[in-house]
């Protein structure tokens, strides 16, 4: 395979996994799929992160955002991978 196409597949699937955390956040469905207010609200978050309280946030984000990870992982199951973060 070709490294292009290796580079292809990742970025492919990294975007269907962002994708999924739309989805597994509740946002389609309390959007009703629409993608401008999805846009809309990550335009919001985007000026809110460069804003004077954007170190604030994204603590505030990361704490929820583990915090609904550990919800839906099955009791007495232990990840021994860690999460990868803050991926391009």
């Amino acid at each position: 395979m070709q490294s292009w196409q290796v580079e292809h597949r990742k970025r492919t699937r990294h975007l269907i996994e962002l994708g999924g955390l739309v989805v597994k956040a509740g946002i389609v469905n309390l959007t009703g799929d629409d993608r401008a207010i999805i846009y809309g609200a990550m335009l919001w978050m985007t000026e809110k992160l460069k804003s004077e309280d954007g170190e604030h946030a994204r603590n505030t984000w990361t704490k929820l955002g583990k915090m609904g990870f550990e919800m839906e992982r099955p009791t007495g199951v232990h990840n021994t991978t860690q999460p990868q973060q803050h991926r391009a």
